[in-house]
């Protein structure tokens, strides 16, 4: 007997074969509460105490008859790579959809163990399934789960050791299907998965699927968009409101440090180059993308989690499926889109769900004009300034208010780009796809904290800090090399100026954007040291900037352009090179660059042609 044994973990998208693969394997899969999380195989080891496995989590398919390039990815391995043994992870709420695949396993693999899964979700249903029975009726050990928790899963392990331990079963092929599956008619498949389901499933009479209830409210044509808006405006409200104090915290952590090398600087007696440079420039810089960018996405990446693990992401890709449709894209867009309010980068990463190349490119292309997490404090600073600071009892509630309109005119962009995009350079009628709604879900709450906070939080702000680095000393060079008595920054302002002055905006606002690529936190900064005439970043209080930026020429006017700009110009360093490592293609690259720059000189130029004549 081979002493690393090959396992693979199939069954329908959503049942919960990446929480029992990392349970079993200690890896840290991503799982989430919607379909096509796993878009390839991930291989994981596991022992038992009598063997060592392999154990291989390929995509979630609803067939071996491949629609998409999930599901031919999982119809190879199975297939061709042909596991020693497969697990197919069942959902025992709808066990009767997953039983398909569970007959069509059984008849191209020798070694088949049914594991019905979210037994917790199923009782909380009033849904009873009987193992024993569906054991007997199919013929292979059927093992119940409930993924998230870890002990249960040791039967599982029993049952897959016991198929090896027991030599006389090795070379039978299950009785129900003795030939090959091309032999297999799909519709005795059917047939027979509904026979199965019908006697070994039970639940009252009087059972209503309370999942449907709330569907009729959440994907409802009448509530379905205003739901949405709302859970919108609360997540920012909570993000805005929550991530002041600890960014202040932060602040002043990072000030207290400053003060430390600077002290440490001055008794090595190092030159002031050298201490501008690396505290004034790349310290200070760093200190101030982790201490505005963290706090922020600290809150909105859990909360996104949140409502994805609890299942209302689903529906909001529902909801989007025919707008989307309209333009001729892929209402899983829907979700790609979604993710870019936490991040642009991860946005992009997530376009791999969208199995038309055509369509991923449309979702890629169009992902920044959702504005992220670099984004917001921008946004968030000009709208308290100049709409809502004389109102400060409640500001961080007008402040999420007008941000979630902002937020939809971004979203409605989106929509029009989109269907621009698709009838001229990616020509294209929308593909078909399976929008599966999964069951709502009491959320894991610890392990999405941890989860969130670990693989997009520090990830996205570890990406954030390596190209904010070199940002810093470049600026603060720039600020601090005079020719005549003017720095080499305000010279490119002045520069810029001119053709600023066309967009609504001047030459130390649109140089902040410009030197703001590496990271979109630091615009405003640069824009407040081009206007002081100072050597590094520095801080001021809402009220203060107020006055800096009015001293400055700054209107009403000028705010809104600032917003519209900031909406839609090109995408940072790290979003560029997320969508260069994405799509392969230098072409596309800058195409994604040069589109959302045209957009925003274009809307900005109208915007202020039209407020000059009112």
């Amino acid at each position: 007997m081979n002493n690393n044994i090959t396992v693979a973990l199939a069954g329908n998208p959503n049942v919960g074969k990446s929480t029992i693969f990392n349970a079993l394997t200690g890896m840290n899969q991503h799982t989430g509460n919607w379909a096509g999380k796993t878009v390839g195989n991930a291989l994981g080891y596991c022992k038992s105490s009598h063997f060592s496995y392999t154990f291989v989590d390929i995509p979630g398919t609803y067939s071996l008859m491949a629609h998409s390039p999930e599901e031919e990815v999982a119809r190879d391995f199975l297939c061709s790579d042909k596991p020693q043994a497969v697990v197919v992870v069942c959902d025992a709420t709808c066990l009767e959809r997953n039983l398909n695949l569970v007959l069509q396993t059984m008849g191209i693999c020798k070694k088949v163990i049914v594991c019905v899964n979210l037994l917790d979700q199923a009782k909380r249903k009033k849904i009873k399934v009987d193992l024993e029975k569906l054991e007997q009726l199919l013929g292979v050990s059927v093992v119940g789960t409930c993924g998230h928790k870890k002990q249960s899963l040791k039967p599982l392990l029993t049952a897959i050791d016991n198929i090896f331990l027991k030599e006389e079963q090795n070379n039978c092929y299950n009785p129900l299907f003795p030939s090959p599956l091309e032999n297999i008619q799909a519709e005795s498949i059917v047939k027979k998965a509904e026979e199965i389901a019908k006697a070994v499933v039970s639940y009252p009479k009087n059972y209503h699927n309370p999942d449907r209830k709330l569907d009729k409210i959440f994907t409802s044509k009448t509530f379905g968009f205003p739901i949405m808006l709302l859970f919108l405006a609360a997540i920012f409200w909570i993000t805005i409101t929550g991530a002041n104090y600890p960014s202040a915290l932060l602040t002043a952590f990072f000030g207290k440090i400053e003060n430390w090398l600077s002290s440490l600087f001055l008794w090595l007696g190092a030159p002031h180059w050298l201490y501008g440079s690396l505290v004034l420039g790349v310290y200070r810089t760093l200190s101030w993308v982790v201490a505005v960018m963290l706090p922020p996405m600290a809150i909105f990446f859990p909360l996104f989690t949140l409502l994805e693990d609890a299942g209302f992401l689903p529906r909001i890709a529902f909801n989007l499926d025919k707008p989307f449709e309209r333009c001729n894209a892929c209402g899983k867009q829907a979700l790609t889109m979604c993710m870019g309010f936490g991040c642009n980068a991860v946005g992009v990463t997530g376009c791999r769900i969208i199995d038309s190349k055509r369509e991923r490119l449309l979702a890629i292309l169009t992902n920044c004009f959702v504005p992220c997490n670099g984004r917001f404090p921008a946004i968030i600073a000009i709208i308290t300034i100049f709409f809502v600071l004389k109102n400060s009892a409640f500001s961080s509630i007008y402040s999420a208010i007008i941000l979630t309109f902002i937020i939809l005119f971004a979203i409605l962009m989106t929509f029009f780009i989109t269907k621009i995009l698709s009838a001229t350079v990616l020509k294209g009628a929308p593909s078909s796809y399976t929008l599966e709604l999964p069951p709502y879900r009491k959320p894991q709450f610890t392990k999405v904290i941890v989860r969130s906070v670990l693989d997009r939080t520090l990830f996205v702000l570890g990406r954030s800090v390596i190209v904010a680095a070199p940002a810093g000393l470049v600026i603060w060079v720039m600020a601090n090399i005079t020719v005549g008595d003017t720095s080499v920054l305000q010279h490119c302002a002045l520069f810029l100026d001119p053709f600023a002055k066309l967009l609504g905006l001047d030459g130390a606002i649109l140089l902040g954007f410009i030197l703001g690529l590496p990271a979109n936190e630091i615009v405003i900064p640069i824009i407040i040291m081009t206007y002081m005439n100072t050597g590094a970043l520095c801080e001021l209080s809402l009220t203060a900037m107020r006055e800096l930026f009015i001293s400055n020429g700054w209107t009403l006017n000028t705010a809104i352009s600032v917003i519209l700009f900031s909406l839609f110009h090109w995408p940072c360093a790290t979003t560029i090179l997320t969508i260069k490592k994405e799509t392969g293609s230098i072409k596309w690259t800058a195409f994604a660059v040069i589109m959302p720059t045209a957009l925003s000189i274009i809307v900005c130029m109208v915007f202020n042609f039209l407020s000059n004549l009112i």
